[in-house]
Formats: C-alpha cells, structure tokens, sequence
C-alpha cells in the first residue's frame, strides 16, 4: 500500500514552491493511502486536508492540526468517529460513504465547538431509525447536516425525542453488527476458495516464478485477473482493499514489463576507444562551455536547470577527462592535457543555476609575451643600482598607392619651357640699367 511520505507531500504541494511548513492546503486523494501519518508533524499550518477515495480504516494523527478547517475523509474505510477532538478549527468534516455504523461517535464532535457542517451520507448508521433527530440533538454548535440545513424547530423537535431515539439508535447498530460478522466471515470463506494454480515447469524450489516471460505464464496471469474482475464484490471495507491490492499488483507487473523493456533496448554509451582514450560525449543534451586560455585552469560550465537539485548531478574529474552525470545521463569531455584531480572544485551558480568546473592544470602553461629588454646606464662613475628600460620598438606599417597615377598631384610638370621670344612680347620693357646675363 501507498503510505504517506515526505516526498508525496512535497509533490502535492507545488503551488507552495514545495515547501512543506508552511503549507495550509494539500490534496492526497485518490492514493490508495491506508494510514494517516506523518502530516501533522510536517505541516501543522494546516488549514484545509483532502484524503477521500483511499483506504483509510482509522481517523488518527490530526490532533496537531489547530488550524485546520476542513477534513475530507469521504470514501474510505473508517468505521468509527474518533481522534478528531484535538481540530479546535474545524468548521467543515465530510465522511461520506465510509462504513460508520455506531452512531454514538459523534458525541465526540462536542469538543469542536466551530463543526457547522457534517456529511455521513452512504453510511450504514444513516439507515437507523431517528438517525438525523440524534445528530442534531447530540451536536447544537451544527448548521447543516448532510447538506440540509438545521432549522430552529428541528432542533427543538429532536431534543424532544432524543431518549426515545437514542433507543433506536443503539438498537440499529446491533442489528448492523451482525450484518457486519456475517460480511466478514463471507469474505474469509471466498479467500479460502481462492486457489492459486500454478502451471507445472514455472515454479521453482522456493516457489517463485522461474521465467515470467513465459506465454503459459501470461495467459495464466490474464485468466486470473479476468477470474477477480468478473467475480461478484460487496460493499464491504475488505472488498475495497481486495480491490484496491489488485489494482496495484497489476500496475506493479506493468511497470515491471516497462522497465524490463526498457532496461533490454537501453543503449549503453561507449565512453573510451581501444587505446583506452575518452570519447566527447553529451548523452544529457546540455549546453556548455570548456575555456582552456587560462593558463593555470581549465574551466567547464554546464547550463543546467536553475531548479534542478544537486542530488540528481554527479561530477568525476579524472587527469585526461571529465564526466558529468544529470539524472543519470552523461557529459564526458577528453581534457587538451593533465589536470589535478584533487585540486579541482565544482560550484553552482546561484544566479543562472549553472555548474562550473575549475580543474587545474598540472603544468601550467609557459608566458607567450617576450620579455622585456634591460640594460645598466654606462658611464665613468661607479655602477648605480638604476635601470633603464627601453620601450620596444614597434613597427610602422606603410600602404603603397597602386593605380594609375592622378595628374592633378604631379609636382614633375611644375616647370614648363616656352619657346616664344620675349623679345616679340608687346608689353616687353628693356631697362638699359640691367646688366647682361653673363
């Protein structure tokens, strides 16, 4: 059976970012659930409990839940109202269709002072004679019962005739309690005929199926199921567990099959080569960045899911590679060279949710800039301690024109001759002063 865990809690309660402490409303319906436990130590801010359509046979556990204002326990296998005074909050109870048959148990509801709602429908106490007249005159803080309201003269009416009913009260449920031994020694009578048949060649030495794989081991199985499903079934509290354990024996067996299935197609990466060198593989399908100019590191970052626990994220850095294991898939990196195991450190980015990998290097890479020049200052006094540094030279890089050239920068036609004599020239003027060119 499924029973109540910190897991299943936290699972129930994503609208609160799963966190469990504070959690005030939680649903664990429908869960084949057989015990109430666990949840008012987690939870004890409570305010309202759905648990209908499970197994439950007891109310218990719930007494630390001051705040809780509504139980939804409807469609289980409670037999008796019990263990609820302890809900000093609780304004709302729904234990509809269980197998409540004594009556009497709700004088226990007395000590919940704010109950304004009770709901027994489809309960055997319900078919007592005065079974509505009891309920109101045992509980006067109640407003409405079974979702009819309890009017002023109702109540006047039923505390009127509560010795009388009372009477009739108690003598249903003894009628009910052999109705109820004969439901269980019927039961007890079909799990005796019940005969399970296994065919000859399945079973081992200790009794267990040797190969269920077997097509005579299949029909067998379908026949039995056929045989439970088309029997006929009570409404009895042994009944709806019978029910509920096969329905859960056949979801087991189909995950089962799933998983062999699975487990026998699974394909199975092949990590290194003959030569015993590490293949790149990225099996998980993340985005990352491996950063090798650093001369004393290597640097991995892995983007995984900001929300995803660290729990589900395995790290193994080995000199010549690295392997990252998410969920169970695998990121193996082959390394450019050696890296210090022990030295290397994996950190989570609480920002991005990111992995980093700083893996140092066992050699770290030699300086690729040239050292610079130095020389002593020279002169006729003694040695002095300065030194001067010349700044390195650097080059000048010169573009040549190439093309035709451009007339409009040619300095070579500066210079023209001219062939005219300036004799002829009509604003020409002698000045016998000049001297001749010699």
């Amino acid at each position: 059976m499924v029973r109540i865990t910190v897991d299943l809690i936290r699972k129930r309660s994503e609208h609160n970012e799963g966190e469990i402490s504070t959690l005030e409303e939680i649903a664990l319906h429908q869960e084949n659930i057989e015990k109430i436990e666990l949840i008012d130590k987690l939870s004890r801010n409570l305010k309202i409990l759905l648990m209908q359509n499970n197994i439950i046979s007891k109310i218990e556990n719930l007494n630390m839940l001051k705040k809780l204002e509504y139980l939804n326990l409807a469609i289980n296998n409670i037999e008796v109202i019990e263990n609820l005074e302890g809900l000093e909050s609780l304004i709302k109870l729904d234990l509809t269709v269980n197998f409540i048959g004594d009556l009497r148990g709700v004088k226990k509801l007395r000590c919940n002072e704010h109950l304004k709602e009770l709901f027994l429908t489809g309960n055997p106490c319900t078919e007592y004679l005065g079974y509505r007249d009891y309920v109101i005159a045992t509980l006067p803080q109640l407003k409405e019962l079974d979702m009819t309201e309890i009017t002023r003269s109702d109540r006047i009416k039923a505390l009127q005739r509560y010795a009388e009913i009372e009477g009739d009260v108690i003598r249903g449920y003894w009628d009910y309690c052999k109705i109820r031994k004969k439901q269980i020694d019927s039961f007890n009578q079909r799990e005796k005929l019940v005969i399970t048949e296994v065919p000859s060649g399945l079973q081992g030495a200790n009794g267990e199926y040797q190969d269920q794989d077997n097509e005579e081991y299949r029909d067998q199985d379908q026949d039995d199921n056929s045989k439970f499903w088309n029997s006929k079934s009570y409404h009895t509290p042994e009944d709806r567990v019978a029910i509920a354990n096969k329905t859960i024996e056949i979801a087991e067996k189909k995950n089962k099959k799933k998983d062999n299935k699975l487990n026998k197609n699974k394909y199975i990466p092949k990590l290194f080569n003959c030569e015993g060198r590490a293949y790149n593989i990225n099996q998980a399908k993340v985005s990352f960045t491996l950063n090798d100019d650093d001369r004393d590191n290597i640097v991995l970052e892995i983007s995984l899911y900001r929300y995803l626990d660290t729990s589900y994220v395995d790290i193994d850095v080995q000199p010549n590679y690295v392997r990252a294991t998410i969920k169970g898939k695998i990121l193996q990196l082959s390394l450019p060279c050696e890296v210090s195991t022990d030295s290397s450190v994996a950190k989570r980015n609480v920002a991005t949710g990111n992995l980093v990998v700083t893996m140092p290097r066992l050699a770290p890479l030699p300086s690729l800039v040239k050292p610079l020049s130095y020389a002593t200052k020279s002169c006729n006094k003694p040695r002095s301690s300065k030194i001067v540094r010349f700044a390195p030279v650097v080059s000048r890089r010169e573009f040549l024109e190439i093309g035709p050239r451009n007339e409009e920068m040619d300095f070579s036609k500066i210079y023209k001759e001219n062939n005219f004599n300036d004799k002829h020239r009509s604003d020409f003027i002698d000045d016998p002063d000049v001297p001749p060119l010699e």
